[in-house]
């Protein structure tokens, strides 16, 4: 795939974006073939949009795979929020959330040759409870392949965080016991539920991915992967999650 192409594809998404629209697929030519692809699409619609990256969501590598690769999508200023939340149903029309743990990085963790350890990445960040928004510039995103989905910032729509924990690592925060709640009505009650069982383990991957590039910037976020699984709702609707003795994140979609 050319310079070309990935410019015609971010052209594509960057467009349906502004226009909050969605449409069946991108081009079949400007469709990415690897992951090294979708995040170069992923960079040029950021900057067709001359957009803040505020926050990242990302997962890490899977330990017994050696051809698995982290990957990483950026969330936007425009779409970031502190809790609680108002956040308009016209920018995340299919009203997808999951709960999440985030971590905000205190200082900046520039480009260098070394990798990071994971101890000089939790020494870098705070923690808080989150909600990321879902939702995709595909009317149907299960018909698009995972690279395009990928290329589409993995569908986020926006990120809702909660207040800020400092002394998170005192805490198992793979095993705290997470609620979510619509309209006062608990959804979901269990202990756990993060994908891997080490949020952590995602910010370090995507330190690594952004080790190479840009790096990572003070003050911006990494959301580690839901812990409530991927839940719809509609306007009007008022979703809290919350993590016992850590923290709570709260949205409202507004019409």
């Amino acid at each position: 795939m050319g310079t070309k192409c990935i410019a015609e594809a971010a052209a594509v998404l960057a467009e349906t974006r502004r226009g909050r629209r969605r449409i069946a697929g991108l081009p079949e030519r400007a469709r990415p073939q690897n992951v090294a692809e979708a995040h170069a699409i992923q960079d040029a619609v950021t900057a067709l949009l001359g957009a803040e990256v505020a926050a990242y969501k990302a997962n890490a590598p899977k330990v017994d795979d050696a051809e698995s690769s982290g990957l990483r999508a950026p969330i936007y200023a425009a779409d970031t929020y502190a809790s609680p939340a108002r956040f308009p149903v016209a920018d995340a029309p299919q009203c997808g959330i999951e709960g999440e743990i985030a971590f905000k990085f205190r200082h900046d963790l520039p480009p260098r040759a070394q990798p990071y350890a994971r101890e000089e990445v939790a020494a870098a960040v705070d923690a808080c409870a989150a909600i990321e928004v879902v939702s995709s510039r595909f009317s149907d995103p299960a018909a698009v392949s995972p690279n395009d989905k990928l290329a589409d910032n993995i569908s986020n729509g926006g990120f809702v965080y909660g207040a800020i924990v400092s002394d998170w690592r005192a805490l198992d925060i793979a095993k705290l016991k997470v609620c979510l709640t619509i309209n006062g009505e608990t959804i979901v009650e269990q202990v756990g539920g993060h994908p891997i069982g080490d949020p952590l383990a995602v910010a370090v991957a995507l330190v690594e991915l952004m080790r190479t590039g840009t790096g990572v910037k003070a003050g911006q976020f990494v959301t580690t992967g839901s812990c409530t699984g991927l839940r719809y709702f509609k306007a009007g609707d008022v979703c809290s999650v919350r993590f016992d003795g850590f923290g709570e994140a709260e949205l409202t979609f507004s019409p």
